[in-house]
């Protein structure tokens, strides 16, 4: 198994069968970390039963998928997939299986409604942030915090990415940033804008004056007070904090906005600086495609649904360059 995962120790019964599906996903390719942690979870349960090492039998199985009966519907799914993956594996080498059938369970909403912030409203979450006081238990923060909301803005990258980023990920000569291992586990090359460069140049020179020992390669780019990596939880805290003394409303959990909707915020104003700015958008989109990262087009036509939506003057155009993405009527 790969250094670059955390490896994690199933003991029950079927340990041997949760470590090889582990290891079979990570082989072709995916992560699968959030798979082998709910993993766990169901080997800490099995822990407590009476089950043997050759058979996953039904009524175990469904006990474990009802006992948190309060889990969003998306919860829920994720669930039903790892232990239909992990039924399919055993019975793949001859073991007797459960295998949850498909449709099962509550429906997920895929629902696509991002908070899209307008341009007046990141100037004033930037201006917030910028803001930021030094803190005796983050010292760093001011110096820190600029910089994270600017790449998530200005490049459209997803908080984790930034988060991840170590010294050598980041040429400030070249003016590119590399961002390994993505969402697809594929590395990919974001040039920020010059802008941009010069203040991560800027904040480099900042942070070496004040980081004993120095930095190396394999620190981390932003780095926390611990100088591990930064926690999600804690960007979010700070970001709601700043919504709330930029007078923008948050919906509550999961409505936003959230900080992911800073990425949608990017693509949406681009495509609409584009149209601005009298670009051809079909010879654009590939330029989006790459720099959001994302394997194709279909998940790129989103912002353009998004965007004609909220700004429907430009619709015909879109519709017109882009072969028709837009459905007639909107």
């Amino acid at each position: 198994m790969s250094n670059r995962y955390k490896h994690i120790k199933y003991e029950s019964p079927l340990a041997p069968f949760m470590e090889r599906l582990v290891r079979e996903k990570r082989a072709n390719g995916y992560k699968y970390e959030t798979p082998a942690d709910v993993l766990k979870d169901l080997d800490c349960f099995l822990c407590g039963t009476n089950i043997t090492s050759d058979a996953l039998p039904k009524s175990l199985v469904d006990q474990w998928l009802s006992l948190k009966p309060h889990e969003r519907p998306s919860t829920v799914q994720r669930r039903i997939i790892l232990v239909r993956q992990l039924g399919r594996l055993m019975a793949r080498l001859g073991h007797a299986a459960y295998i949850p059938p498909k449709g099962i369970g509550p429906r997920r909403s895929f629902a696509f409604s991002p908070r899209i912030l307008t341009r007046e409203e990141v100037k004033k979450l930037i201006q917030a942030i910028d803001g930021l006081p030094r803190s005796r238990k983050t010292p760093h923060r001011h110096l820190v915090l600029p910089e994270i909301f600017r790449l998530l803005y200005g490049c459209g990258f997803r908080l984790g990415e930034v988060l991840a980023l170590k010294v050598r990920d980041v040429d400030l000569q070249q003016g590119v940033i590399t961002v390994k291992q993505g969402k697809f586990g594929k590395d990919r090359l974001v040039p920020p804008a010059k802008e941009m460069v010069q203040r991560l140049r800027r904040y480099a020179e900042a942070l070496d004056k004040l980081t004993l020992p120095k930095r190396t390669a394999e620190s981390y780019f932003f780095p926390s007070a611990s100088d591990s990596s930064w926690h999600s939880s804690g960007i979010y805290t700070i970001y709601r904090k700043a919504l709330y003394q930029c007078d923008i409303p948050h919906r509550g959990r999961g409505k936003g906005p959230r900080v992911h909707d800073l990425r949608h915020t990017f693509a949406v104003h681009r495509l609409l600086q584009w149209y601005e700015d009298g670009a051809d958008l079909n010879a654009k989109l590939p330029f989006l495609v790459a720099y959001l990262g994302h394997k194709d087009f279909t998940g790129t036509q989103k912002y353009l649904h998004l965007t004609a939506e909220l700004f429907p003057h430009i619709t015909a155009r879109i519709s017109h360059q882009c072969g028709g993405v837009i459905p007639k009527g909107r």
